[in-house]
């Protein structure tokens, strides 16, 4: 963990090491050194393709640039930054490093082929495009950490039965195992949703129009080099654009990702209702304080956290999902700050499904409260019976059911009593008779 107490953003203190797995992917160093080898393959690119004029470079050659390449590290970055601190231009100060690293390693002859037929949110589109992947892939392993432990307890728990409730109120009963099975089959269609959306950028100069690459090279189509050049980082290269890639897949990106923090939010909120009714509790840690007067508590914490951080990065997540899409004429700079904080908001998310495993692995189901609720709401069998008079051409089933049953409760003796009294054929009695709160479970067990 971060040993400051001094930093503004909690992500960079207080939970720092929840999220230390994602902070180097989308950190200003990352942003840099993606432009920096963005730059570095894009020259590398050009020579190969005999931009402009045939430009010999021998195979020593090429072994220096990789190797400068290869070696980016904390000094190259902080080289940058100092540059861009003259320049004010943050794209501009790589290739001013580049040029600089070139002029004292006898490199020289290639820097007119650096940042070549290049407007600066060409780089940015496709640093932003390889740097949102990356935070995406990593946020989705935790996703899967939590989803993992859902099908876990989804079957642990599959045949244990429970008082469902609709509306707040009893309802047919269900085990505790399909209804968290539930979250795992939505989970799952959200994150295989999110791992589907390609990651674009664009690489068309100035307007989107390609007229540099044209320039430098009127014998080849510039589109064709241009999506030859992005797809050799697999990324969809979005061939008709303005200044800048109008950020739509992004927006996809953030959708889904809210999709999957609800469903996450909407499991933190069923768990802290069935511990505040008893049906999970939750395991003690001998040190820990639940209440600061109140030395009985044990608080449902981790769900808590998990909702509030959720909040914060769906929040940001609408923010960039309305904004990104919009930018006037052929572009304005609004976007700019704003897809410096997409990483907050991933930030977020992951100490959501961090906070939201941790309470899962505290929870145990307190079967002495699910049984007593069971016995204590026979009526929920009225569904059956009423099933079962249909079935049997009973006029007015439903109706007559509610008169005896709405608002009132039945113990086992009274269920048995009316079952034995009702005008059906003894098949469907005994199988009626047969019934109880904890067995009228349908195929909840069976569902995968």
């Amino acid at each position: 963990m971060n040993n400051s107490i001094n930093n503004l953003s909690p992500l960079d203190g207080r939970y720092s090491n929840k999220v230390s797995e994602i902070t180097e992917l989308f950190s200003e160093k990352a942003l840099i050194k993606k432009r920096f080898i963005i730059e570095i393959e894009w020259l590398l690119f050009v020579l190969n393709e005999s931009f402009y004029e045939t430009i010999k470079i021998s195979k020593a050659d090429i072994n220096k640039i990789n190797k400068f390449k290869n070696n980016f590290d904390h000094t190259y970055a902080r080289k940058i930054k100092s540059i861009e601190n003259k320049t004010n231009h943050d794209v501009k100060a790589v290739e001013y490093f580049i040029n600089d690293h070139f002029k004292k390693n006898n490199l020289q002859k290639f820097i007119p082929y650096v940042h070549l037929g290049l407007t600066s949110e060409d780089v940015n589109s496709l640093a932003y495009a390889l740097m949102i992947r990356e935070i995406k892939d990593e946020t989705i392993i935790s996703i899967n950490a939590l989803n993992k432990q859902l099908k876990s307890l989804s079957s642990k728990y599959r045949k244990i039965s429970f008082l469902a409730r609709t509306h707040g109120q009893p309802a047919s009963p269900s085990t505790l195992g399909k209804e968290i099975l539930v979250f795992h089959k939505r989970l799952e269609r959200q994150t295989d949703q999110l791992k589907s959306i390609n990651p674009m950028a664009k690489w068309g100069g100035a307007t989107g129009n390609y007229h540099t690459i044209l320039l430098a090279n009127k014998n080849k189509d510039p589109v064709k080099i241009a999506t030859k050049f992005v797809r050799k980082f697999k990324v969809e290269h979005n061939v008709v654009t303005t200044q800048i890639e109008p950020h739509d897949w992004i927006a996809e990106t953030c959708h889904a990702l809210i999709r999957a923090n609800n469903i996450v939010n909407d499991l933190n909120n069923d768990i802290w209702m069935y511990i505040a009714n008893d049906i999970f509790i939750l395991k003690t840690k001998k040190d820990e304080v639940g209440s600061s007067t109140m030395p009985h508590k044990v608080n449902p914490i981790d769900f808590e956290n998990s909702e509030g951080n959720i909040g914060l990065a769906n929040s940001m997540l609408n923010f960039f999902a309305e904004k990104l899409p919009i930018s006037r004429l052929q572009r304005d700079l609004s976007d700019s700050t704003t897809l410096r904080n997409i990483g907050v908001a991933f930030g977020y998310s992951v100490i959501s499904y961090k906070s939201t495993l941790k309470g899962l692995q505290k929870i145990t189901p307190n079967k002495n409260k699910i049984n007593e609720e069971l016995d204590n709401n026979w009526i929920v069998l009225s569904e059956a019976v009423q099933t079962i008079m249909r079935l049997e051409n009973i006029e007015n089933a439903y109706e007559k059911l509610k008169d005896l049953t709405r608002g009132k409760n039945l113990n086992k003796e009274q269920y048995l009593e009316f079952i034995e009294n009702l005008d059906v054929s003894q098949k469907n009695k005994d199988y009626l008779k047969s019934l109880n709160p904890k067995n009228y479970i349908g195929v909840a067990p069976k569902l995968k």
